[in-house]
C-alpha cells in the first residue's frame, strides 16, 4: 500500500524521530503500480464478488476490472435467496455488464434454481444481449423445473436474440428448456458454419424434424446430445453425409416418460454401421431410465454404443443381448438387476466385447466363480472395477478373501470391492 505520508513529511519524520527505514520497509510494494497483465491474471483467480472488491483499491485496478478480456467468460447466478444456496449476481452489475461489456461476453452460462423467476431473469438478460459475440452458451438449471415452466414465447424470443446476434456460436447447451423447432432454425440460418457442440436432451417441442434440420445444415458438428425420440435413420444418415465432418460424441438419453405406455422404435443396423463408416472413433453414450418391460426395441442387432449406463433394474435378456450385439462396448454401468446370478452374461460380455475397459454393478448378483472368470477374461485392461460388496456370492471354489487377492493379481494393482457405489 501507498504510505499515507508524502515523501517530504516522511523524511522530516525520519529527521525528527532519527530512526532509518529498514530495508523490509524500503521496498514494500505498490500496489497500485503493478503492470495491468499481472493484475489481471491475480482477476482471473478471484471469484466475482472478490474481483468487484478489488476494482476499488485504486484506479489502476478499477481500470482492470473493465479490461474487455476479463469478461470473455463470465456465469450469470441468478436465483430466490429463500430457495437456492447460490449467490445471485447482483442486478447493478448485470447492468453494468449488460451496458459496458456485453459486446465482450463470449462464454456465457446461466446458472438458476428451481424457481420460474430466476429462469425469467436469465430470459431477461438474454434479450439485452443484442451487441454479443457469443461463442458459447450453457444454460443451467440446478433443479427441476426452472426454464420449462417459462412461457414458451418469452423463452424461444430471447434465445433467438442470441442466435440472431451472435454470428459464431459453437457451443450450446440448453438441456430442459422449452426450444423448438423455429429456434432451431434460426440457430441454424445465423451459425451453421461455426455450429460443434449441441446439447439439448429433455427439450419436448424439439421434433426429430427440427433436430434434422441441424444435422442437415451444420456440417462441423463434432458433439450432440439429444433424446432417444430425436434419434432417426434419417438424422443418422445426415451426420455420416460426405460434407459433415466426424462425429465425435453422441448421447443418448433413453427415459419413459410415461411408465410402461411409452413406445420406442427402432433404429435400422444400416443407419449405424453408415455413421460408424463415416466416424469410426464416434463415441456413442446412451443413457437408460426404462422399466424391463420397455427394453424390446434395443439391441435386436448390432448396436456400435460405447457407454452404457442403466439406471434402473434390467433383465438378464437385455445384458446377454449386450454381449451379443455391442463389440464397441468401453464401459458399462448395471443399477441394478433381479436376484438371479449375472454369471454367463458377463462371460459373453468379457468374450464379445473386446474394448471394454470399465464396469460398475449395483444391486446385482454374481457367484465368485463367475466373476472371477470375467475378471480372467478381461485381464489387465479394466482400468476401473466398480463392484459392490454384496454383489459378489461365496461359492466353493472362492472365499472373499481369495477374491480381492485373485482380482489383485489379475488386474496388475491392489482391488477391493466397494463399500458404496462410486458412479
Amino acid at each position: 500500500m501507498k504510505s499515507i505520508f508524502s515523501p517530504t513529511q516522511s523524511r522530516a519524520k525520519r529527521q525528527r524521530t532519527g530512526q532509518g527505514v529498514s530495508a523490509s520497509q524500503s521496498h514494500v510494494p505498490d500496489w497500485g503500480s503493478l503492470p495491468h497483465h499481472i493484475v489481471l491474471h491475480i482477476f482471473q483467480y478471484l471469484s466475482l464478488v472478490d474481483r468487484a472488491r478489488a476494482s476499488s483499491v485504486c484506479r489502476c485496478w478499477n481500470d482492470v476490472f473493465h479490461i474487455p478480456e476479463l469478461w470473455r467468460r463470465f456465469e450469470f447466478e441468478l436465483n430466490q435467496p429463500a430457495t437456492s444456496y447460490l449467490r445471485s449476481t447482483h442486478p447493478d452489475l448485470i447492468q453494468q455488464i449488460i451496458k459496458r461489456h456485453a459486446q465482450h461476453l463470449q462464454y456465457v452460462s446461466f446458472k438458476v434454481d428451481s424457481c420460474t423467476e430466476s429462469a425469467e431473469a436469465a430470459c431477461n438478460i438474454l434479450s439485452q444481449l443484442v451487441n454479443c459475440t457469443i461463442k458459447t452458451l450453457g444454460l443451467i438449471s440446478t433443479a427441476r423445473p426452472s426454464f420449462m415452466n417459462v412461457s414458451q414465447s418469452h423463452f424461444v424470443s430471447a434465445l433467438t436474440v442470441v442466435f440472431v446476434n451472435s454470428k459464431s456460436l459453437s457451443s450450446i447447451k440448453i438441456d430442459d428448456t422449452p426450444v423448438d423447432d423455429p429456434s432451431l432454425k434460426v440457430l441454424v440460418a445465423n451459425n451453421s458454419d461455426t455450429l460443434k457442440l449441441l446439447k439439448m436432451s429433455s427439450c419436448p417441442h424439439v421434433s426429430p424434424a427440427g433436430i434434422l434440420c441441424v444435422a442437415d445444415q451444420c456440417h462441423g458438428l463434432r458433439e450432440l446430445a439429444l433424446n432417444y425420440h430425436l434419434l432417426s435413420d434419417e438424422l443418422l444418415l445426415a451426420l455420416s453425409s460426405e460434407k459433415h465432418v466426424h462425429l465425435e460424441h453422441l448421447r443418448i438419453d433413453v427415459v419413459s416418460e410415461n411408465p410402461g405406455q411409452t413406445q420406442f422404435h427402432s433404429i435400422k443396423k444400416s443407419s449405424w454401421d453408415a455413421l460408424i463408416r463415416h466416424s469410426p472413433q464416434v463415441n456413442i453414450v446412451m443413457y437408460f431410465f426404462l422399466y424391463e418391460e420397455e427394453f424390446e426395441p434395443f439391441f435386436c442387432d448390432e448396436t456400435p454404443v460405447t457407454h452404457l449406463y442403466f439406471g434402473r433394474a434390467v433383465s438378464k435378456d437385455m445384458l446377454g443381448r449386450i454381449g451379443l450385439n455391442c463389440p464397441r462396448l468401453v464401459e458399462l454401468v448395471v443399477c441394478a438387476n433381479g436376484l438371479e446370478p449375472l454369471d454367463e452374461e458377463l462371460i459373453r460380455i468379457a468374450e464379445r466385447c473386446k474394448s471394454l475397459t470399465a464396469i460398475g454393478l449395483g444391486e446385482c448378483e454374481v457367484t465368485c466363480s463367475g466373476f472371477m472368470e470375467f475378471v480372467k477374461m478381461c485381464g489387465g485392461r479394466l482400468s476401473q472395477l466398480s463392484i459392490m460388496e454384496e454383489v459378489l456370492i461365496p461359492d466353493n471354489s472362492y472365499s472373499m478373501e481369495q477374491i480381492h487377492s485373485e482380482v489383485s493379481k489379475h488386474l496388475g494393482r491392489i482391488w477391493f470391492p466397494d463399500m458404496m457405489p462410486t458412479w
